[in-house]
């Protein structure tokens, strides 16, 4: 069997998007990816489905596998003729042990990458507003480890050199010994009005920072209980922080939000949650797919074979626009066949859906629900005029009823489903129940009956109790309601159906709780 090959990736200090382009083609192409506690699970959703991984995480006091295990297990991997990528926290050469694992694979003959990653040495103060070099305050920055001090009966470090020759010191794995480090450094020189700060979580949602001095910083450790993983910045640069702490200022800083709406959908609100200075974390309970039953397929397909016979075709989300032209195109029908029809759109993610195919909605409600297209259009209507409604399975009984109330011809079909799925759902049931979720958005009434069913499925006898205490976001009445008859109360209700809307209620806290 052919030898495999091995990616050493660093994945950056925490920030998914802090990857670079050549370590997220690791994760795309490995067969295998073996990983550390800090890298940031969000970039595992990138690998192939079919591609196995090993956590080989470590705590202070508890290791996974010892690192001559996991140096083995590369090697044993690769000798499979397997694709691994070996993915760790922040750059791997900069206290990562990457020599080492390299060195054995060179041992064995295996071929292997080293793709740098940002290293949180120099990422973490950043994101606390802390630059490790200013011309007005220092030229100089040495990267220390904190972590040398257990298992050794002397220092490599030159104490007296780092106090009186560097300006910048960034310590890293040393909340542990912070007392020691402390210590020498005004032993040697430094003045102990020195600042200092310690960031935990750096460029993560748990993202928090405590400053002070050479003298006070330890204690102010113990009284607030700061642990790691932290970066420990020593230096004049620490008091630009007051200043230039640009990422706390964000409206949605420290909030790590659960999206569950369809990952086909999700790109536009984890968008705006990550540029806000939140934490997306995607659960998608839904998937949209087109209809599985045969005899919904053939109403849907005579639909569309019929589309020149059509007064209105009113379209009632953009995905329905995807699916429905999606059919179109399979079918080979001729887009101009909907030239004697007047097009309604329920918002205006439907309406650029439409535009999109060249197709601009004749009407479009200021109103972005059932209730608002049944406004705009109704002094339009004429008795027997025939109604196309491409929908989903799930969709409400509203409008068809009440346009057939008013005595049109409603042809109402399915053009997608959604399909409940529970994919990382272990992960989100860890986060839930250590608090680490802050917010939930629910866009539609079915992100709500998924999640806690899918909850269940999980293993989780009483998904109300994991969800009475975070905050909730919610699109429209109709999900409000929903959410409401679950039992569970809204935090933030968006004052249009939109996305958009919906982020600002976060931001604005509250909108208009139940």
């Amino acid at each position: 069997m052919n030898k495999g090959r091995v990616f050493l990736v660093g994945a950056g200090p925490g920030d998914p998007k802090l990857i670079s382009v050549r370590g997220m083609e690791a994760i795309q192409r490995a067969d295998v990816i073996v990983y550390d506690r800090l890298a940031n699970p969000r970039l595992l959703k990138h690998r192939r489905p079919e591609a196995e991984l090993i956590f080989v995480g470590k705590l202070p006091d508890k290791h996974i596998l010892k690192q001559e295990e996991i140096n083995q297990l590369l090697v044993d991997l690769a000798l499979q003729g397997k694709i691994v990528t070996r993915l760790k926290g922040g750059d791997p050469s900069v206290f990562g042990r990457v020599g080492e694992e390299a060195e054995l694979l060179a041992d064995n003959g295996i071929t292997y990458d080293i793709i740098p990653g940002i290293t949180s040495s120099i990422a973490v103060p950043a994101y606390a507003g802390i630059p490790v070099t200013h011309r007005d305050f220092t030229s100089s920055v040495a990267i220390v480890t904190g972590h040398e001090y257990p298992n050794k009966t002397y220092s490599s470090l030159n104490w007296e050199h780092l106090a009186k020759a560097i300006g910048t010191m960034v310590f890293l794995m040393g909340v542990a010994n912070l007392e020691q480090i402390c210590r020498e450094l005004i032993r040697c020189g430094k003045p102990p009005e020195m600042p200092v700060a310690l960031v935990r979580w750096g460029t993560w949602a748990d993202q928090a920072t405590i400053t002070g001095t050479l003298a006070d910083i330890t204690e102010k450790v113990r009284e607030a209980n700061f642990k790691s993983p932290a970066v420990i910045i020593v230096g004049e640069v620490v008091r630009l922080r007051e200043k230039l702490a640009w990422m706390e200022k964000k409206p949605l800083f420290g909030k790590r939000v659960l999206v569950t709406r369809a990952r086909s959908q999700a790109s536009e609100l984890v968008d705006l949650i990550d540029d806000l200075g939140g934490e997306p974390v995607e659960f998608p309970v839904i998937r949209l797919q087109p209809p599985s039953r045969p005899e919904t397929q053939q109403a849907l397909d005579l639909a569309l074979e019929k589309l020149q016979e059509f007064d209105w075709i009113v379209l009632t989300s953009a995905n329905g626009v995807e699916f429905f032209f999606r059919r179109m195109r399979e079918l080979r029908i001729d887009i101009r066949k909907m030239g004697n029809a007047r097009i309604a759109a329920v918002g205006p993610k439907t309406a650029e859906a439409l535009a999109e195919r060249g197709i601009i909605a004749d009407v479009l409600p200021a109103k972005y629900q059932g209730e608002g297209i049944l406004d705009a259009i109704q002094g339009d209507l004429n008795a027997g005029q025939k109604v196309l409604l491409p929908t989903a399975d799930l969709a409400r009984d509203y409008l068809p009823s009440k346009l057939k109330e008013l005595g049109l011809e409603v042809t109402e079909v399915d053009v997608y489903e959604n399909v409940l799925t529970t994919d990382d759902g272990e992960e989100i049931i860890h986060l839930l129940q250590n608090q680490s979720i802050h917010i939930i958005t629910f866009t539609s009434s079915s992100t709500v009956t998924n999640l806690l069913e899918a909850l269940k499925q999980l293993g989780m006898e009483d998904p109300l109790s994991l969800l009475q205490d975070v905050e909730i976001a919610v699109i429209g009445p109709k999900t409000a309601e929903t959410v409401l008859q679950a039992g569970l109360s809204i935090t933030y209700t968006a004052e249009e159906a939109t996305v958009a809307s919906l982020v600002q209620s976060m931001i604005q806290g509250g909108g208009n709780p139940a």
